[in-house]
Order: C-alpha cells, then structure tokens, then sequence
C-alpha cells in the first residue's frame, strides 16, 4: 500500500477515535443532566458504551464477508455508511435523551429501584445502535484491507494505533478547548461534521482505489518480513489468546475505576482530573503500540511470556508510587500508571495482529473479547470492590489476574537463571510493599483516634476531629465545617417567607448541619445526598442525630437533587443547596444552571424561597452564577456570609417580592427550638447581634454582574470549563491558589 493510502487511512481513523472519546464525555454529561450524577448512570453509560464496540467488532467481523457479497459492495462504502450513521447519532443522543426524559416524568414519585431500571432501559436504547456502529469500524476497514491488499497482515496495529492518537488527542481537545469555546452542542456538531468528513474521505478512497486497480498493474502491497520473534514470542493458543486479552481489559479498565478514586486527593474531582488521567492513559497505549509497529519493522519483537511478565511487575506500581508519604512521585500519581498503559499498548495490538493476520472475523472476535473484559471490569470494581476494600487492596486484586498468566507463562520466558530470580525478587518485593507497607490516603486517617472510614460504589467518606474541629472528606476532598453559616443556610430562607413554613428541602446533605436546623423549625424536611456513606455519618458530627431522624416528619434520601426533584410529585416552601466546593468540581454547574433554577421553580410553593450558597470564587464565576439566579427568579436577594464576603454569599431567590424583615422581627419568627439551635455554638453572642450582623451583609447582585450576557447552562457550563478563560484573565493563579486551600488536610502519618 502506498504511503498516500496509508496516510488517508490513518487521518480517517485518528479523526473516528477523536470523535469516539468526544461523543464517550459529551453524552456522559448529558445523561447526568437528564438521570442524575449517581454511579448507576455512570457505569451504564460506561458499559452501553463498551458493550456496543464488543457487539459492532464482533457482528461486523463476522458477518461483513457475507454482507459485502450479498449487496455486492465493498465494505469500504459500509464504513463510510457507519461513520455517517456515527455523526448523525451523534447528534441525536441529547434529543433522545430529553424525548425520554418526558417519558420518564410521568411515572411521578417511583422507587428509586424502579426508576433505575427504567433509566438504564433508556439509555441502552439510545446509545447502543451508535455504539455497536463504533464497533464495527475495525472489521469494516480491514475487510476491505484484506480483500484488495491481503499482504497487510498487521492491518488491526496500524488502525488501532491512529485510533488511540485520536483519542488522546480527542480527549485533551474536548476537555480544555472545544466545551469551554462552543458548548456540548456544538461541540457535538463539529464531531459529526468530523464523522462526515471520515464518511466522504471513505467514499473518495474506495473510488480512488477502484480506478488505480482498473487502470494499473502495479503490486501495491510489498510482501512483509515474518518478524523474528524474541523475549519468548510465542504465540499462544487461540483459547489463551482471548484470555489474555479478557483479563487485560478486565483488570485495566477496573483499575482505571480504583485510580479515579485513588488519585482524587491530589489530582482533584475538577473535569480537568479525569481528562489528564484517560490522556496518560491513552498517552502511554499510544506509544507502546507505536514502538510495537517500530519493533514489527524492524522484525525485533517482544515475547507474548516478556510483556505479562512486565505487566505483573507494573500493575503494582500505582500501589507503590501513590503512598501519599513519598514527596515527589506520590504527588504527580498519574506516572505510575505509564508503564502498565504502556505494555498494554504493545500486547493487545501485537496479539490481535498475530491472531488474526488481517482477517477481520478473527480479529473483530478477539477485539470483542477484550472489550467484553473492558465491560466487566468497572462494574465489578464499582460494586463489588470498592464497596468494601480501600484503594489499595482494590488495585491488588486487579493485579492478580496478571500474576496467574505469569505463573502460566514463566516456563516460556527466555531468561537466564539470573535474570528469572531477578524478576521473582522484584514481584516478591512489590507484592510485600503493596500488603504490608504501602499505604492509600484513606488509611492515614484510620490511626486517628476515633476516625470512621466508609466505603461505598460512589467515595469513600472519612470523618476525623473532635469538637468544632471535626472534619468531613470525600474521597480525600474537605467539603464542609461546623460553621454557622450552614445553619444560616436553613434560618434565611425560613425567616424571609411571608408565610408560616410547612415544608423544606436541602440538597447536599453534608454534615448535616442545615437539615438540623431545618428540623428545629418542626416542619416536614427532606435531604437529599448522593453518597450514601455521608448519610451514615450523620451521627458522628451531631450527637442527637438519632433522635431527629427519629422524628415522623423527617428524612433522608440518597439520589441526586436534579433526579429527585424530576420525579417527586411534592413541593416545598424552601429549597435550600448548598453543592459541595470547589464550583468548578466536575458536573457542579448543574446545580447552578438555568435549567436546574427553571426545575426547582416547579417544586417551589407560592411565595416559595430558593437559597443558594456559593463559595468564594474568582470574578468572572461569581457573575455568571450571579446572572444564572437573575435570569431565572424576578426577585434575587444577596448576602455575604455572616464572617464576611470573602467567605462565600448566600442567594435568596423567589417568584415573589422578598421583604427582609428587621433583627427583631426575624427573631419573632424562629420557633423557641429554632433560636436555641443558632445559638448553639456561640452562646455568648445574641440573636440580636447575629441577625443584625448577618442582614448588614446584604449586596446588590448587580454588584457583581460584570457581564450579564454571561450565565452558567446546562450546554456551556461555564463555571467547570474555565482554563482558557483563567489564562486568557489572568486568574489562572487565584484558581488554583483557591483549590488548593480546598484540599484536605493532609493525613497524620505525612
């Protein structure tokens, strides 16, 4: 094959695995919006996603050579039919889903159970004919590889490297450019222009190719050397080949799961996080795929017995190099991960390759069995895992599996005696490090005294202190204090109402505090919290905790506060958030949407009112969040906290006018409870002083509406898409400054 050829190739499949991860992240995102940011929408996504690439190389590699024969068609033209069907579904998802959604509001206040199944029933419906479409790209192409040039025996290697650049490339891109500049729609639109564009590259290559053919009896395809195979290359059975690549995808793609929550204390739970993570991930596959085709030319490959043998050794070292005690590595975890992402890169190409030689049945089934490895292996590390172990021993169990192919592979390996004793030390020695001296974050807290640490398939929750000092983390993250202002978040709204309270709802349960103080007030009160270990640990920060969960008229609920307002039927005097810092946390700006303040608008009584916390935050965040609530609510109070506005603002937001009453009167209307509640942790001040103190901190939202052009939506989340912005402001320094007050405090054994 020409290099001309190759090049066009290579550009249509970069351009595909561009798009696959952009689509994989956008519609992610809009599942969220629409089902809710829990686990069980994740891991559905995450798995349609998967299922649909094992079912389209599966299907496709089976059945393209009697499809092409049937329609008498070349199965290049049923690639450009994919990749056109791909753009197209692209864009269809986000409507799909809202079409849905309208489906799925009707069924009122369900189980939480029932709603599930049904969302998941969705979801599959809409993502899985695109999904099986992406699957199938691979056999479509290299069946028409193998007819018109059978010589490429590698043809699955070269695809796949194109299209894990194309990926990487696709994740950085979406991540730091595309949603920040043109939003989820139109981001959606330039990959399916993308998807086109590949579409009509396809069509015009298969033209080209048929008239070349026609009119010239040039050998396109030189004859390939038979690489000399070394490191004890050995090509396993076909039985063995499908188990290695089985437990490759299995084992990495679970382990990805454990590192998103294994790196959160230091990489952070912003959009930004996770992208750098897949990008290393991507990063390293790409460059041992691409030093597999160098080591293929140059006829020098490494032995099948070789690379299990480095991979057993390297799925120990995000144990190891994570500790959070080691300075420099501990602190950038993503490096760890290389080199097992790395000699994955090489082994799954390579096994494909000598499986199949180019014939797309047998290499779309292999490639179906690594996905199905792929499918398996965030769930069972989601629900089956993580639930129960920490970090840690959740990545050793994922390394295990690399460790029975050694043991079945070690007579294979070509080394001395003394290079075998060295390798069998260094797995002794990482699997001793890894038990018995490694440590994860969360396991720093377990040595302090009275510290409880929980497990459950969304974070782990650690709560350590005493006192006023008492500390909540989630996954490694503080996200609140024993501080008055969460009991200012409950008493503001409760005392601006024109009318006596019979109801309230807060979202983002937190340490509790506001649902406490919503309880004093003996009106029926709802939580809702999405991490179900922070509900249990309630009682850790309150000592009565029991006895107002005891009450008739309360509760908690584990869901997510847009999904729990789409499908109860109640509505409420006060609705009250408070979302977990930092705002640019990733997925945050759904709870300072428009949209979201349009939904709350429906469950809001009359003369009902909206508070809304927001931390300190740069300039430019402030008025968008600001814009947000002025657009969505004709009548929009703003409050600095009661230690100041450098501490965070209180919003009060209502469809009718908002009267702020004076001290006296807002102390005539707390309930006898409700004032002793507000007094609790400063008996020595007044209600007098705290109400005066706390009304003089009232602002003009205009104030700090620097551009009321600008708002935070559903489709441009300008809050979490910020770097541009920041560089392009100069606030890049105060960004990160702010988060990294944010960080928890550091773990004892440090």
């Amino acid at each position: 094959m020409s290099k001309q050829y190759k090049s066009i190739l290579f550009l249509m499949f970069f351009l595909s695995g561009f798009c696959g991860l952009l689509y994989q992240i956008v519609w992610l995102r809009k599942a969220f919006a629409i089902f809710g940011v829990i686990t069980p929408v994740i891991s559905v996504v995450i798995s349609v996603f998967m299922i649909g690439l094992f079912l389209g190389s599966w299907a496709a590699g089976k059945w393209i050579k009697v499809l092409t024969e049937k329609l008498n068609v070349s199965a290049i033209y049923l690639y450009a039919l994919a990749e056109f069907l791909i753009g197209i579904g692209g864009l269809s998802v986000p409507y799909l889903f809202s079409l849905s959604d309208n489906f799925l509001l009707p069924i009122g206040n369900v189980g939480s159970v029932i709603y599930l199944i049904l969302s998941a029933f969705v979801i599959v419906v809409v993502l899985l004919p695109w999904c099986i479409l992406m699957g199938a790209t691979y056999p479509l192409m290299m069946a028409f590889l193998e007819k018109h040039y059978h010589q490429e025996k590698t043809s699955f290697s070269f695809l796949y490297l194109a299209n894990v650049i194309g990926a990487m490339t696709g994740t950085l891109f979406t991540a730091l450019f595309l949603i920040e500049l043109f939003g989820f729609r139109n981001t959606l639109f330039i990959s399916a222009i993308m998807n086109i564009t590949v579409s009509l590259l396809a069509v015009s290559f298969g033209y080209r190719h048929l008239c070349s053919r026609r009119n010239s009896t040039v050998q396109y395809a030189a004859e390939e050397k038979q690489p000399k195979l070394t490191n004890g290359a050995i090509i396993p059975m076909p039985y063995m080949v499908g188990a290695v690549l089985f437990i490759t995808g299995f084992s990495s793609m679970g382990m990805e799961v454990v590192w998103i929550r294994a790196f959160a204390p230091v990489l952070g739970n912003l959009v930004y996080s996770f992208a750098i993570l897949l990008f290393t991930y991507l990063l390293a596959t790409w460059l041992g795929s691409y030093i597999y085709r160098h080591h293929q030319y140059e006829n020098s490959l490494w032995g099948i017995p070789f690379l299990i043998a480095m991979l057993s050794v390297s799925a120990f070292l995000p144990i190891v190099f994570t500790d959070p005690r080691i300075p420099f590595i501990g602190r950038i975890p993503v490096l760890s991960i290389f080199p097992l992402c790395f000699f994955l890169g090489y082994l799954t190409p390579n096994l494909i390759d000598k499986y199949s030689e180019g014939n797309p049945e047998k290499a779309g089934k292999m490639y179906a069995i690594n996905i199905a490895g792929c499918v398996l292996g965030p769930l069972f590390a989601s629900y089956m895992v993580l639930p129960f172990f920490g970090s840690r021993i959740s990545i050793f169990i994922f390394a295990l599996p690399f460790l029975w192919l050694l043991i079945k592979y070690w007579k294979l390996l070509m080394l001395t005696m003394k290079n075998r004793v060295v390798l069998a030390s260094t797995i002794f020695v990482l699997l001793f490090v890894s038990l018995f001296v490694s440590i994860c974050f969360e396991e720093g807290y377990k040595k302090i005294k009275g510290a409880v640490v929980r497990h459950d398939y969304t974070a782990t929750v650690i709560s350590f202190g005493d006192g006023q000092g008492k500390e909540l983390l989630v996954n490694g993250k503080g996200q609140t204090g024993l501080t008055p202002i969460t009991k200012d978040m409950a008493h503001m709204p409760l005392v601006l109402l024109k009318h006596n309270p019979q109801s309230a709802l807060t979202i983002c349960f937190g340490m509790g505090t506001t649902f406490r103080s919503l309880a004093s007030w003996d009106i029926d009160v709802t939580a809702v919290e999405l991490v179900p270990s922070v509900k249990d640990a309630f009682g850790y920060y309150h000592l009565d905790a029991d006895r107002i969960l005891a009450k008739p008229n309360v509760r908690i609920v584990v869901d997510d506060g847009r999904r729990f307002l789409r499908r109860t039927d109640k509505k409420f005097d006060v609705i009250t958030i408070d979302p977990p810092p930092p705002i640019v946390t990733a997925a945050s700006s759904l709870l300072y949407s428009e949209e979201f303040y349009s939904l709350i608008k429906s469950k809001l009584k009359p003369g009902g009112i909206v508070q809304q916390w927001l931390l300190r935050c740069e300039a430019d965040t402030l008025s968008a969040v600001t814009t947000s609530l002025t657009r969505s609510f004709p009548y929009v109070r703003m409050f600095g906290s009661i230690a100041g506005e450098e501490y965070g603002h209180h919003y009060i937001a209502s469809m009718s006018p908002i009267q702020v009453p004076t001290a006296i009167e807002a102390i005539s209307r707390m309930p006898k409870a409700a004032r002793n509640d507000r007094l609790e942790w400063y008996p020595a001040e007044t209600l007098i002083e705290i109400w005066s103190k706390l009304l003089k901190q009232e602002v003009l939202p205009a104030k700090h509406q620097l551009n009321p052009d600008i708002s935070i939506t559903d489709d441009r989340p300008y809050n979490e898409y910020c770097l541009l912005r920041l560089i392009m402001t100069k606030d890049i320094n105060f960004f990160f400054n702010n988060i990294r007050k944010l960080q928890s405090k550091k773990s004892p054994v440090l």
